[in-house]
């Protein structure tokens, strides 16, 4: 198909204002939620683009620093899709190529350019040991899918509701759905309610837990409560305590477990645990512990590539200083021979294999287990857990 030069154009004047607007102070999507609201004259399609362009500019993170930011979309744009006219507008000699493999094509701009996938994540030296550096790196260049899980017996439904709205999906167990990224399953009549949207990843991270029936667990950063979720799927009769240092994310939880039909009783505090919180919790004491630690989210940034811009090497030691403070004031109310369950979205070393040091180390805990959920090599995030028993 004949590219229309003079609409690329177009296209890239509305990428070159929107990332000169962007500052970095919030998140990019609810940057340009606001943006489209500003600029109602730009039409669907027009949003679609410029938000692919947007996303695959940050996703060379500061690599080509020098060059202009249509230079390095272009460059972006080369790397992340197998067509593009701006490609074919602004590097008419690569047009041929964009249906390579993406090793070949960092190649290719390192024959022009030189080296840079060290700047594109430049952070390689504070990672796990356990993770395929360039792998990971050259993963950034792949937009993440949307996977979906379930809800115990509504597969059926989920599955032909899909089929019948001609929406294609690659089935990855009986409750688990990948699909393109995008994809509005809201505008959906009759799905509302059956599935949960949750990373693949993080749909692995309770695999390993025995959860008896009405034992008694404690997800203490539950944030909007996915991992809450994910554990009273795998065992409804439980008793539940959800906590976290923000109301309006423990609202936003709220809504989600309704939204679920939730019936197991359940309750919730507001909590700062980098600080120690014996005046409220008092005599407490649970079967099991979950902390999704707060962390960098380095292993999501395929999703929210901002980041790989954004993101500074200080704000590591400042998580793993906040993930040290956390674990230290929630393990006195786990029992003994009971299961803290810790949870990163990090590849990052200090967030996960030295915070396990230090619960073995410092507090005393028994090092079940560790290891990374490695979605890199499935395009989605990667995370890492470790269970531990308290002696």
């Amino acid at each position: 198909m004949e590219v229309n030069s003079k609409r690329i154009q177009q296209q890239v004047r509305n990428f070159e204002r929107t990332i000169n607007e962007y500052q970095f102070k919030e998140p990019f999507s609810r940057f340009l939620t606001q943006f489209y609201k500003n600029n109602r004259q730009m039409g669907s399609s027009d949003r679609r683009m410029n938000s692919r362009f947007c996303y695959n500019f940050f996703r060379l993170g500061r690599a080509f620093v020098s060059l202009t930011p249509t230079e390095k979309l272009t460059i972006a744009e080369f790397l992340c899709e197998v067509e593009s006219g701006v490609v074919e507008v602004f590097m008419p000699e690569w047009a041929d190529k964009l249906g390579l493999g993406i090793q070949e094509k960092v190649e290719v701009v390192e024959s022009k350019y030189g080296k840079f996938l060290d700047k594109v994540f430049s952070f390689a030296d504070y990672l796990s040991p356990t993770i395929d550096k360039n792998a990971f790196i050259l993963s950034h260049f792949v937009q993440p899918n949307l996977y979906i899980r379930i809800q115990k017996g509504m597969e059926s439904k989920v599955r032909k509701t899909l089929e019948k709205n001609s929406i294609p999906f690659e089935e990855i167990s009986e409750q688990t759905l990948s699909l393109k990224n995008g994809t509005n399953l809201q505008q959906v009549k009759g799905l509302d309610g059956t599935y949960e949207v949750q990373d693949w990843s993080s749909q692995q991270s309770l695999n390993d837990l025995v959860i008896p029936e009405r034992s008694s667990w404690w997800d203490c950063c539950a944030a909007s409560g996915g991992k809450s979720l994910l554990l009273l799927d795998k065992e409804p009769n439980i008793k539940l305590l959800v906590s976290d240092v923000r109301l309006s994310i423990l609202r936003n939880l709220d809504e989600r477990f309704e939204k679920a039909n939730v019936k197991t009783y359940f309750r919730k505090k507001i909590l700062d645990l980098s600080k120690p919180v014996s005046n409220i919790m008092g005599e407490e004491s649970f079967d099991g512990i979950i902390l999704d630690a707060p962390c960098s989210g380095s292993g999501t940034w395929g999703r929210t590539s901002e980041m790989l811009w954004k993101f500074s090497k200080s704000e590591i030691e400042k998580y793993s200083s906040l993930q040290k403070d956390i674990v230290k004031n929630v393990v006195p109310y786990l029992k003994p021979g009971k299961t803290l369950l810790y949870i990163t979205c990090s590849v990052f070393a200090a967030e996960n294999e030295e915070i396990c040091q230090y619960i073995t180390d410092e507090l005393g805990l028994q090092l079940i287990d560790q290891h990374p959920i490695i979605g890199y090599d499935k395009k989605a995030d990667t995370m890492f857990v470790a269970q531990f028993k308290k002696a």
